[in-house]
């Protein structure tokens, strides 16, 4: 995959997950979430650097819900901007996702406005490309954020 993306020009994100898609959700767990999340993180840009990627097109992806309890999500929004200390734009990827719908107790076409709510908190507390399902409502929330926050739009 290095090679095609090395040679396409394209950007990469480099996604953390913990265990194997069909193991991760059964009682993941953590010694330390975010120290586990940028170690990892930091081995991947790192490896992908090496196998000559430019540092200027690598984004990182905490990789909400992969392998992440409610209370590891939540903690996720609430730290995001510790991220940051890796050097490289952030991707947030919570549209629909299963926590979602454990707050909201919505099915996952129902949870527009929980994905909402969680995009313009991750973009206030520093994400910078956010992968969602309903695009211009997510974009008027985040507008309605960055506007009460005084901050500038993604």
């Amino acid at each position: 995959m290095a090679d095609v993306v090395r040679e396409s020009g394209c950007a990469v994100v480099l996604m953390h997950r913990l265990g194997a898609p069909e193991t991760m959700q059964r009682s993941p767990s953590y010694r330390s979430l975010f120290d586990e999340i940028l170690d990892a993180l930091a081995e991947r840009v790192e490896a992908a650097e090496v196998a000559g990627i430019p540092g200027n097109r690598i984004l990182v992806d905490p990789g909400i819900g992969f392998g992440k309890r409610l209370t590891d999500n939540l903690a996720l929004h609430r730290h995001l901007a510790d991220l940051r200390n890796l050097g490289k734009p952030i991707l947030f990827g919570a549209s629909r996702k299963s926590f979602l719908g454990t707050l909201t107790e919505r099915e996952a076409g129902g949870r527009a406005c929980g994905t909402a709510a969680s995009v313009a908190l991750t973009v206030l507390g520093g994400a910078h490309v956010v992968r969602v399902h309903d695009v211009k409502e997510t974009r008027d929330a985040v507008r309605v954020a960055a506007a009460v926050s005084g901050g500038a739009e993604c």
